[in-house]
């Protein structure tokens, strides 16, 4: 089933100018990008975006780390979008992942980890809707 998934190259990634690698490695594990812009989220976006981690021991890094630089969101299709992006993304902990992935190449730790994918297509319908309107979407 084709699916649609949100990705967001991190400001560590952006910082780091690893976003044309990450962006070729996306295109050539056969992802069709179907919307692309740059953001810089303010806290209030950042805490309405990771909403469902408030609460949580680590959401303060979260949003203090997303706000730190300008960001690259996209929305990706493809079969099975959301699962094989998670895939390539590799494990949280860039140590943990699993050689190849984007996560194994170019995160720095579980904070700075280079970058978001959908967790769900539920989650991912949610999240391309906050960064990106009908017209921005090809």
């Amino acid at each position: 089933m084709i699916q649609q998934t949100l990705a967001i190259i991190k400001p560590d990634s952006v910082r780091n100018n690893y976003a044309g690698k990450i962006l070729s490695l996306i295109v050539d594990h056969g992802f069709s990008i179907k919307a692309i812009k740059g953001v810089h989220m303010d806290t209030r976006d950042a805490q309405r975006f990771y909403g469902i981690h408030t609460g949580k021991p680590f959401f303060d890094k979260l949003v203090d780390f997303i706000t730190s630089g300008p960001c690259i969101a996209m929305i990706l299709e493809k079969e099975n979008a959301v699962d094989d992006f998670r895939k390539l993304m590799g494990a949280t902990d860039p140590n943990e992942a699993e050689g190849g992935t984007i996560r194994s190449l170019f995160a720095e730790n579980k904070t700075a980890n280079a970058i978001h994918g959908s967790d769900s297509s539920d989650n991912a319908f949610i999240e391309c809707n906050f960064f990106f309107s009908i017209q921005e979407r090809f």
